[in-house]
């Protein structure tokens, strides 16, 4: 009689190293949305700056840039932006990293790496936006 065996064989600890770090589809979600979103901004940016503006070329001045972001309203739709910006493109790059097949250890610190650079570009972008609606 033939023993016929029931379990899958279980998957060696890299496998297994390797399943728990794949792209979440959290991560995805938040990719294609922040993507959606983009769209949307980038529309309302390019149509607000460069095709509104009563001046040749399409481009503001710096007097007619410190005008447009010193209204509350623009000035939250750029730090939005930037916000949306920085975390879809830091995602992509980490989709991109990860693709490499980096270990645990190493997925982990492109993580830490990716959050501190996010942390830090957004945080000097509200502060260039923030002192250009100073000066306004």
């Amino acid at each position: 009689m033939a023993v016929v065996e029931t379990r899958p064989p279980r998957p060696s600890r890299r496998a297994r190293e390797r399943e728990r770090y794949q792209p979440s589809v959290r991560v995805w979600q938040l990719l294609a949305g922040s993507g959606i979103v983009l769209l949307v901004l980038v529309t309302v940016h390019m149509v607000a700056n460069h095709f509104v503006v009563e001046s040749i070329g399409g481009l503001r001045t710096y007097e007619q840039v410190l005008d447009y972001i010193a209204d509350p309203l623009i000035f939250t739709i750029e730090c939005f932006f930037l916000l949306v910006v920085t975390v879809h493109a830091l995602l992509g790059l980490r989709n991109v990293l990860f693709d490499l097949g980096l270990d645990a250890r190493a997925r982990r610190r492109v993580d830490a790496g990716l959050w501190l650079l996010g942390i830090a570009t957004v945080a000097y972008g509200f502060y260039l936006v923030g002192t250009l609606a100073s000066r306004a």
